[in-house]
């Protein structure tokens, strides 16, 4: 019995990382390695090292039970929160400023 089924991970990773907005070569840059180690990852192709693995979870929030064996695995963020963190990440310091000013007016507005 094969625990470590490396394209069911890939899977995993591919799907999670799409649904939270983050291009593979963003993704590789962000975790440190190369984008060709991250498409071979995505694919099965290729194993990673425990280091690696906390890495990658950690950026897709995902634990490293669910990145190996998907229990509790999503292919895409499951609420609001997360759709609005996934579209932080894409934005510079100052996007990310500037969007919690005007996040703080529009709660005071409605208010």
């Amino acid at each position: 019995m094969n625990l470590y089924d490396k394209k069911m991970v890939g899977e995993r990773i591919r799907s999670r990382r799409k649904a939270l907005g983050i291009s593979q070569e963003n993704f590789a840059e962000r975790i440190g390695r190369v984008t060709k180690f991250c498409a071979d990852i995505e694919r099965g192709q290729a194993g990673m090292s425990i280091e690696t693995m906390l890495i990658i979870g950690s950026l897709l929030k995902l634990s490293p039970n669910d990145l190996l064996y998907g229990d509790k695995a999503q292919d895409k963020p499951n609420d609001e929160t997360e759709l609005i963190i996934a579209a932080l990440n894409q934005c510079t310091e100052k996007q990310r400023k500037d969007a919690l000013a005007l996040l703080k007016l529009f709660i005071t507005a409605i208010r």
